[in-house]
């Protein structure tokens, strides 16, 4: 695990020496085991290095080949390089790293070589006789890179402070891009909220070369490369379990201590109890546990320990610690998300009990239906006879019933009634989202732009589209990871967990069993109690309280906390957003006014968001 540096000028490298440096600099704490750089005429790569697999110095990066003419920069891991490497026979392999093998099986494939690679990555290689630039994301999206493109250069890295730090850039805010964060906490892939810096989509590679000029390619998609599933109940229970286990052995390859987050939901556990029958000694877990008892979920994540014999490592927390440890979190937030603190937290606990790499539980909801929307979407879908009227004509029901609830919910079911369609990208959009329009409109000067989740959702499983093909339960899974999952979860567990130089592994997100799990039909899938298929799957791995109970989600006490011990610290950040032209700070302390005052459709988490872009944008100097 690493942070990746670079810059190719197109006709000939002309910036300073030190531009490169900077950006390994705003990147140390990815990778602080070691650091390295490569330049010739055309390009300059940085690396930082966090070692996880072959701790040997030969391994370090950039790696360059041994005919001196290809060089690669690598962040993540391959956890079936050992495969790989055993068809490369005639490679005379210098290290037992999975770089080499990366760079070994590119000189070998060429592009093809990232059909076979399962893991978690972001790369390019630099090929001098072909002054030839190939870079790729995983399919995921697991590990970051962003990049701007202009008419003379490419620069790229893990972050976008990195590029910000070259000084190439100017720091402007893109008026869309906050749009679609105070939508969604978040900004989609492919933009950023810095006009210029873009995000490489998952399962995209980019080739820039004189011979075939700039070419993007997917070489992987979640809706069309999926397997459908033609077996029965059983056969599915046994396809869910035998292939999660193979996804949880392939990330247990590791030259460092490692552990699990354990939250005490059944993600985590099944995880927890996997890992313990792979290993001889006891599994390290880590939990965060809170002093409010309604926010804690202790008890479980230890019954879960006591079940399987771990050493864990309950970490409970205080407002007062809490309010301590913000401003570092937030000093690592590379890309503002509404999100993250909390991994930062279990991260730097994880990280000082000397754990270098942990593996999580993320992803399990968005492929077994964790979700109420699971539920809510297929319930609505079924009454035809309420989406059969006329949109004129439901709009008046809408808007009273809205008048008379005054509710975060009621404003959601007003805009799904008032959608032409009772699709599942029609209706979707508005699920995650966490302003409504009428409230960005008092917020934000001018016309909104587009909803982007439903633009990625119609393009992804509209009609006619591949996603079209898919379950109607995995046609919600394929939005929920390309919108929420991939650009806040994702997004911030790498984040807030490399601010601590931590690796983190997604065990459910192994691109070879989210392929099977999608092409799963709906009637073993239907979410009549929490993930039953996965429940179901591993019924005896788990304790009875474990899948037996209400879903909780793994928050914070913020609510409280906003309004008390972190009042001022709120106050401050958001009196940060005066600064941005257009938006309507009167407006912003509006809502803040209503928060207070317990306004049932200004929650906590309609506040937070704005909160953390006031800070990232005093933080980072950006100019607006």
């Amino acid at each position: 695990m690493c942070g990746i540096n670079g810059i190719y000028q197109f006709s000939g490298l002309k910036i300073k020496e030190d531009v490169v440096p900077k950006m390994n600099a705003s990147l140390e704490h990815r990778g602080p085991d070691a650091k390295g750089e490569f330049r010739d005429d055309f390009v300059h790569f940085g690396h930082q290095r966090l070692s996880i697999i072959d701790l040997d110095e030969r391994s370090n990066q950039p790696f360059v080949s041994e005919d001196g003419k290809h060089v690669l920069v690598f962040n993540g891991e391959i956890y079936n390089y050992q495969e790989i490497k055993s068809k490369l026979p005639n490679f005379n392999f210098k290290t037992n790293s999975d770089t080499e093998v990366v760079l070994a099986a590119y000189l070998e494939w060429g592009e093809n070589c990232l059909r076979m690679f399962n893991g978690m990555f972001a790369l390019a290689v630099w090929s001098q006789d072909e002054k030839k630039l190939f870079l790729a994301r995983d399919r995921m999206g697991i590990k970051p890179l962003y990049y701007v493109l202009t008419d003379n250069e490419l620069i790229f890295s893990s972050s976008v402070k990195s590029i910000l730090n070259t000084g190439l850039i100017e720091r402007k805010l893109r008026k869309e891009s906050v749009v679609d964060y105070l939508r969604f906490q978040t900004v989609h892939a492919p933009y950023t909220l810095i006009e210029g810096i873009f995000q490489m989509l998952p399962g995209q590679q980019l080739v820039i070369s004189d011979e075939s000029g700039i070419h993007y390619k997917k070489y992987w998609s979640t809706v069309s490369d999926f397997k459908r599933f033609k077996g029965n109940r059983e056969e599915a229970q046994e396809l869910v379990r035998n292939e999660l286990k193979k996804s949880v052995e392939r990330r247990l390859v590791s030259d460092v201590p490692f552990g699990a987050f354990l939250s005490g939901g059944i993600d985590s556990s099944i995880i927890v109890g996997l890992m313990s029958e792979m290993r001889d000694q006891a599994v390290d877990t880590f939990s965060i546990n809170f002093e409010e008892d309604e926010f804690s979920e202790a008890k479980y994540s230890q019954q879960v320990a006591d079940c399987y014999k771990t050493n864990h490592h309950p970490i409970t927390l205080s407002a007062n610690e809490f309010k301590e440890l913000i401003p570092e979190a937030l000093s690592f937030m590379d890309h503002p998300s509404g999100d993250g603190p909390n991994t930062y937290v279990v991260s730097k606990k994880t990280k000082e009990a000397g754990v270098t790499m942990a593996l999580s539980g993320l992803g399990g909801d968005e492929l077994f239906g964790g979700y109420s929307v699971f539920n809510q979407i297929p319930e609505l879908q079924k009454k035809k006879w309420l989406m059969s009227f006329p949109v004129y004509g439901r709009k008046p029901f809408a808007n009273l019933y809205h008048a008379f609830k005054g509710t975060v919910a009621s404003s959601k079911i007003k805009a799904i009634l008032k959608q032409e369609y009772s699709d599942t990208e029609f209706i979707y959009q508005f699920y995650r989202q966490v302003l409504m329009d009428d409230q960005i409109e008092k917020l934000v000067k001018g016309n909104l732009p587009k909803n982007r989740v439903f633009e990625i959702g119609h393009e992804l499983i509209g009609y006619g589209t591949p996603g079209w093909q898919l379950p109607s339960l995995s046609r919600i899974s394929a939005v929920e990871m390309e919108t929420y999952m991939q650009n806040v979860l994702l997004r911030d567990s790498d984040q807030m967990s490399m601010g601590v130089a931590l690796e983190l592994r997604v065990p459910f997100l192994d691109h070879e069993f989210v392929e099977q799990v999608l092409g799963i039909a709906d009637q073993y899938k239907r979410p009549v109690s929490p993930k039953k298929l996965l429940v179901d799957s591993f019924k005896d791995m788990l304790p009875t309280e474990v899948y037996d109970r209400e879903k909780m989600g793994f928050v914070l006490p913020y609510e409280h906390w906003m309004k008390n011990e972190l009042h001022d610290f709120c106050q401050e950040r958001l009196e940060v957003l005066e600064t941005v032209p257009y938006i309507n700070q009167s407006g912003v302390m509006r809502l803040w006014s209503h928060f207070k005052s317990n306004h049932k459709r200004v929650t906590w988490s309609r506040i937070w968001p704005l909160v953390v872009l006031g800070d990232w944008i005093k933080r980072n100097e950006i100019h607006v």
